[in-house]
């Protein structure tokens, strides 16, 4: 089977990151496509065998985009195309159906209650979500919190397909050798009480909540890497609390199999290296950072994660939830502190979410899609140059949102 995939960017993040181990494991020869910034993954996903387009798109409205990507499909061929998150997914729909491939799986990866992909969910958005969903032939939810989401907004409960996020549990064991070198490495006492954080600087993921809970805790150090718009909002809270060398921001880490840019650790390090980590985001699709950190063997707080909420309390018992203010999380973080955290044994839930049994469930997708395009569309191929308009009944709203505190527009993702 070959399979195109639609990726709206490449950068570092769950879905990218998400995408490329999927890529070394799928039965299908694959290639994909990034709408916009390729980012430092498409240089690893390129380093693992497989090609990788970049199609240029200039923002939300950019319709050249649509004749360039179907043009792009008919050349590739593929049977399957399979699109990541919203813009691709809309685009790539659209852009299949112009292409004349009638096999087309989405996943959607960051829909949360009001947001999607940390903007705000507008009547624009939900409107050319809902037309174009129907030009696909199935809708992956990485978590049953997601499919639920679906439903209300119309998706048919038989085009949804549960398939959960994977990931590569060896890779966040906990390491002694690594968590010394790291401690070291940026300057931190030995017997320091450290806590830990992972993903994008943006106001929907809260660090704010966890970084004026680490000013409120005297000799306790936080680690959080990632990137983004409030990177230096933190930074001066910090500073304000008197708390700055105690606040490491850490800068984006590269998870692509090398070590991580500039002084700081990689995403495997900072695990061993601290004691508690802590996801304050309210809203979360899955809860990536926080299954690799109970693979670590960590105590976890949370603000929000499907991937533990949605199952029994013994499939994760170093997972705990706390109320999204600065006083709970600063309250759990001092018993957590004065009981003396050792490590866990690694919970039930992470063997739950192995990314190899993520790949064979995607493909029975794929293979239901094929079959459905078959009956539907007996040998139906694509014949001359794609056409230069939308589909009947398929038009283009703005999908542009509002923006959000920190200035950024889905365009910018």
């Amino acid at each position: 089977m070959k399979v195109l995939h639609v990726i709206t960017g490449l950068e570092v993040g769950g879905a990218a990151l998400q995408l490329r181990l999927l890529l070394r494991r799928l039965p299908a020869h694959c290639e994909v496509v990034t709408l916009t910034n390729p980012g430092p993954l498409a240089e690893a996903i390129e380093a693992d065998g497989i090609r990788v387009t970049h199609l240029g798109m200039t923002g939300n409205r950019d319709l050249s985009a649509l004749p360039r990507l179907a043009g792009l499909i008919r050349d590739v061929g593929p049977d399957l195309v399979h699109t990541h998150l919203y813009r691709a997914c809309v685009y790539g729909r659209i852009a299949a159906r112009l292409a004349g491939v009638r096999a087309v799986v989405a996943t959607e990866h960051s829909l949360g209650d009001a947001v999607i992909e940390g903007r705000r969910l507008t009547r624009g958005v939900r409107t050319l979500y809902r037309a174009t969903e129907r030009l696909g032939s199935a809708t992956v939810a990485v978590s049953d919190t997601v499919a639920a989401r679906l439903r209300r907004w119309g998706v048919p409960e038989r085009r949804i397909h549960v398939v959960p996020n994977g990931i590569e549990a060896h890779r966040f064991a906990y390491d002694p050798a690594a968590r010394a070198a790291v401690r070291a490495r940026l300057g931190l006492p030995v017997d320091a009480f450290v806590v830990g954080g992972a993903g994008r600087l943006v106001p929907g993921k809260r660090f704010d909540v966890l970084v004026r809970a680490v000013t409120q805790l005297p000799g306790v150090h936080l680690l959080l890497a990632g990137d983004g718009p409030e990177r230096e909002l933190l930074r001066r809270t910090a500073g304000q609390f008197g708390s700055g060398d105690r606040i490491h921001l850490l800068g984006a880490r590269s998870g692509v199999d090398r070590p991580a840019a500039g002084d700081g650790p990689d995403i495997p390090g900072l695990l061993s290296a601290i004691d508690v980590f802590v996801s304050p985001s309210p809203d979360e699709a899955f809860g990536l950072a926080t299954l690799e950190a109970l693979a670590a063997g960590l105590h976890v707080l949370h603000g929000s994660c499907p991937v533990v909420d949605e199952l029994p309390d013994d499939q994760a018992p170093g997972a705990r939830r706390f109320g999204h203010g600065v006083h709970e999380l600063t309250a759990a973080l001092r018993e957590l502190r004065r009981t003396e955290v050792v490590r866990l044994p690694v919970p039930p839930v992470v063997r739950r979410y192995d990314i190899d049994r993520s790949a064979q469930e995607l493909m029975a997708v794929y293979e239901e899609a094929r079959a459905a395009a078959r009956r539907t569309h007996p040998g139906a191929a694509p014949a001359g140059p794609p056409p230069q308009g939308l589909p009947p009944g398929v038009s283009l709203p703005d999908p542009s949102p509002a923006p959000l505190p920190d200035g950024h527009s889905l365009s910018q993702r």
